[in-house]
């Protein structure tokens, strides 16, 4: 079983924080404003982070009561001024939960807005309910989607999507979320959170050094390729999951192949012996 991180959920007042053994759950949870994406949380969700970077684990974020969040919180967003712009509040945390070591999960519900969106975006995977409605309206408040919308939802969708969303303000349902990738799976709202633990399965499945290596390489720049590839690689040969995993591919083919042999080899003596296949 994996290390704890030392997170203590008491300690959470806008975030509902289950751990697990191979990954921490955390729940946005301001369902009185939508679980809008306020400073406090925003805090808070730099200690996950700091935890995580430290003990490595999945990470599936979803919201509370049918909502995952509506956004910024406006009543402080239209008091922030110049140098909060600059400070990047909201995209400081959302770059820093897409470099976390190990995948994260965005289980999406309701509304998706916003910041809420952007913070889905920062996600390496994002399944959803047939409820979902995501996008980012900044422009109809007189601002940008600055917390990294701007750049990954072109990453994400393709520019011409991404255009209608960031200009147009056009809200996607969860059709056509699907439709455009932006979301990979649609579950009813009571299967959402057993969806994204058996995705997390699926990558616990996995050796967590390759997966973590190859996260990174995979985010980085294009200019890193092809030596960036070589060199993770080289670490991977190098570990002991890699030839304890592939001994055990191994051994499982040769006694595959051993069974389907004494099979075969079964077969063929009854078809020479009548006696014994009549009996």
């Amino acid at each position: 079983m994996a290390a704890a991180t030392g997170l203590n959920p008491q300690d959470f007042s806008t975030l509902k924080v289950e751990e697990r053994g191979d990954r921490l759950v955390v729940l946005l949870n301001r369902p009185e404003v939508r679980n809008a994406i306020d400073q406090q949380m925003v805090d808070e969700l730099h200690a996950v982070c700091a935890a995580l970077e430290q003990t490595p684990k999945v990470l599936i974020i979803a919201g509370t009561e049918g909502i995952f969040a509506s956004g910024a919180d406006i009543g402080q967003l239209r008091e922030r001024r110049r140098d909060d712009a600059l400070r990047g509040i909201n995209s400081t945390i959302f770059v820093r939960i897409a470099k976390l070591p190990m995948p994260v999960i965005a289980a999406l519900d309701g509304f998706c807005l916003g910041g809420g969106a952007e913070l889905a975006y920062a996600a390496d995977f994002r399944i959803g309910t047939p409820s979902v409605r995501i996008g980012n309206p900044e422009t109809g408040l007189g601002i940008l989607a600055a917390a990294g919308a701007s750049w990954r939802l072109k990453e994400l969708v393709g520019e011409p999507v991404a255009k209608e969303i960031l200009l147009a303000g056009t809200v996607l349902r969860a059709d056509r979320a699907l439709a455009v990738n932006l979301i990979t799976e649609i579950h009813e709202a009571t299967e959402l959170m057993a969806a994204a633990h058996a995705l997390a399965d699926r990558i616990a499945g996995q050796d967590p050094l390759a997966v973590r290596i190859t996260k990174s390489v995979f985010h980085a720049p294009a200019e890193a390729h092809p030596l960036i590839d070589e060199l993770a690689q080289g670490i991977l040969f190098e570990s002991q999951a890699k030839f304890d995993r592939m001994q055990s591919f191994l051994d499982k083919k040769t006694a595959k192949k051993a069974a389907k042999s004494s099979a075969q080899q079964s077969a063929t003596t009854s078809e020479q012996d009548p006696d014994r296949k009549k009996n």
